[in-house]
């Protein structure tokens, strides 16, 4: 057990809707004012970029609940209210906020923590209050490379610690691949006990292409049981040509995933320079990667044809293009903030704050963000309707979990 300095937890930081200098503070109007990288392309809807910030906005309060932890990469709420963390170079801590005393956990495999990659997301079993089970998604190191692998273990709380027990790998992306870039990943289990989860297309010109192989784990969402085993309602199930585990394919870097009220998924993932997509995968769909996107390649030039629409190939629900940099998602159900009920909180890397989007139908009506001045790694709502931020220092600093509420 260690204690951080309390110094900032329990800091109140009063903050309103205000955004930097490039971004809007109107209502009716977007967020985003600068020029986009893709030059000359147009949405397929309306409002499938740049979407209005509502005529209202809600001041909202953080406050720092803990600090001086690792580089943190995901968060999951416990049933006693503590937070089970992953931290990138291979850990993982439960978190006592307020007091900020954390409790490392024994028993964690080796990770490939080079560049992009490192002990990734953590989901708790559906039965974990019974089973003590929890899923982990990590950067694995294997003979041929790496890739993203997941794995099961029972969670378990002694009086002198913590530890991982009977550490399963129960699913790994294939084909390895050895790079350090586009690892994805998230975990979300839907209401039938299914495990969402998903991976990168590995970044390099030579593996994105893959996206859209179905017999290439790269830049897919996969659908498995607790297991690791494909389902018999998988959309590839008994094709020779095709991985069982496959839910839909033609991403590129998903390291956004979360369940709706109605037991659906959707994801938001990285896209290049310009064209960072919300989706909505449903089985067996094609969401155009690397084929199709809006933004540009790194260089400015154009993504292969340039085209931003295909027949067969998806759209997004919602692109954004300069990038937010999303990485982790939840949906707003709760009633301390009701403005908010049944919006998509999405964290901002790029935008360093929480962005928050108003769905009307499975449309984006409004686009507000919530500025916080640092990297926003994993965003969770709390049973009291409270919002948990953890952040992200670039350079591989500590990390920090703030708690949102209504001012």
């Amino acid at each position: 057990m260690r204690t951080p300095p309390l110094l900032l937890a329990g800091t109140i930081l009063s903050l309103a809707l205000v955004a930097g200098p490039a971004l809007s503070q109107s209502a009716g109007e977007p967020v985003e004012t600068r020029a986009p990288n893709g030059e000359g392309q147009t949405p397929a809807f309306e409002n499938q970029t740049r979407a209005p910030q509502p005529a209202a906005t809600v001041k909202i309060k953080a406050e720092v609940v803990a600090d001086d932890l690792p580089q943190l990469w995901a968060m999951e709420l416990l049933p006693d209210g503590r937070m089970l963390v992953t931290a990138k170079e291979g850990e993982i801590h439960i978190v006592t906020a307020g007091s900020g005393g954390t409790t490392e956990v024994d028993g964690v495999p080796e990770v490939a923590s080079a560049g992009q990659g490192g002990l990734l997301d953590v989901a708790l079993a559906p039965d974990f209050e019974q089973s003590r089970l929890i899923y982990f998604s990590f950067s694995e190191p294997r003979d041929d490379g790496n890739g993203t692998s997941v794995a099961s273990a029972k969670l378990v709380e002694e009086s002198d610690g913590a530890a991982l027990e009977d550490v399963k790998v129960i699913f790994r992306q294939s084909p390895s691949y050895n790079n350090s870039k586009h690892f994805g990943s998230r975990l979300a289990f839907g209401p039938d006990n299914m495990l969402y989860v998903t991976v990168g297309e590995r970044s390099d010109r030579n593996t994105r292409v893959h996206a859209q192989d179905l017999d290439s784990g790269f830049g897919k969402v996969f659908r498995i049981d607790a297991s690791g085993k494909a389902p018999a309602d998988n959309p590839f199930v008994g094709r020779n040509d095709a991985q069982a585990e496959i839910w839909s394919y033609g991403h590129r870097n998903l390291q956004s995933a979360a369940i709706d009220s109605q037991g659906r998924l959707w994801t938001v993932e990285h896209g290049p320079k310009g064209g960072d997509e919300l989706n909505r995968p449903e089985a067996g769909k094609n969401y155009g990667w690397p084929v199709i996107s809006y933004g540009v390649e790194y260089s400015g030039g154009p993504l292969g044809d340039g085209i931003t629409a295909a027949d067969g190939m998806e759209q997004p629900v919602y692109y954004w293009d300069p990038v937010i940099g999303p990485s982790g998602m939840a949906f707003y159900e709760g009633d301390a903030i009701p403005e908010w009920k049944g919006a998509v909180l999405i964290g901002g890397l790029v935008a360093q704050g929480v962005v928050v989007l108003h769905l009307e139908g499975d449309r984006v009506k409004f686009e507000e963000h919530v500025p916080l001045e640092a990297r926003i790694r994993d965003v969770k709502v709390g049973p009291d309707g409270s919002i948990y931020a953890v952040t992200e220092s670039r350079g591989g600093g500590g990390s920090s979990i703030l708690k949102l509420t209504k001012a």
